[in-house]
């Protein structure tokens, strides 16, 4: 599950990195707004951790950015917000503009973990793994294991596999799959996500599990047939 961090004060950011970190999470860290909003034009991100006083683009211009953005993962993404700015009207501020939580500085450190927790279990995300047959996928790290062996899988085939996951035994259009994992509008041509769905299979050893479904896309089984 990957985290970005968009805090200026370094300190604070490394060890909210390091704490993350050694939880599982896999973390970007920003230092001023504008560097943030380009992570978030380029990236994919579970969580945002968010301050409110930053160089460049405050914290406040960023989240209606985020919130106003056309594609609709990227503006549904959870914010927490960690500011020194702990006032009333702060607090609402940050709320009405989309904010899930907001924490206020100083914080220790464990809070923040339990939030991070919380918030991405509520947007149904948590910190699990998910078991299908003797394949495990841990979304926090990004890492698959093949009966206790580390299988090696690109950004793209590792999103793909874990939305065919989240999703066991249920179609998923070709459509959806190709939107979902590379964030751009489905032309028609498959080209691209069968060779992937194929390499899946080639890695995982799952030609009985991963099925075509004729004209439509592809379902995961949990159990092959």
């Amino acid at each position: 599950m990957k985290i970005l961090i968009i805090e200026d004060e370094r300190p604070i950011n490394n060890l909210i990195r390091s704490t993350l970190t050694a939880d599982g999470y896999s973390c970007d860290c920003a230092f001023d707004g504008k560097e943030g909003a380009d992570l978030i034009e380029q990236r994919q991100y579970d969580l945002i951790l968010l301050d409110l006083m930053l160089p460049e683009i405050s914290g406040y211009d960023l989240l209606e950015y985020i919130r106003s953005l056309g594609n609709i993962r990227a503006a549904q993404i959870p914010v927490i917000i960690i500011s020194a700015m702990g006032q009333v009207q702060d607090r609402i501020r940050g709320l009405h503009l989309g904010a899930d939580d907001y924490l206020c500085k100083p914080f220790q450190i464990g809070e923040l973990a339990a939030r991070v927790e919380a918030v991405l279990r509520r947007s149904g995300h948590s910190n699990e793994k998910i078991q299908i047959g003797d394949v495990l996928i841990s979304p926090a790290s990004r890492q698959v294991w093949k009966a206790g062996t580390l299988v090696e899988l690109t950004v793209k085939e590792f999103d793909l596999l874990a939305e065919l996951a989240r999703h066991k035994n249920v179609v998923l259009s070709r459509e959806k799959l190709y939107e979902t994992v590379w964030q751009e509008e489905y032309t028609g041509e498959t080209r691209t996500l069968d060779s992937h769905i194929q390499k899946l299979r080639k890695k995982l050893g799952w030609n009985g599990q991963i099925k075509t479904v004729f004209r439509i896309g592809y379902r995961l089984e949990e159990q092959e047939q």
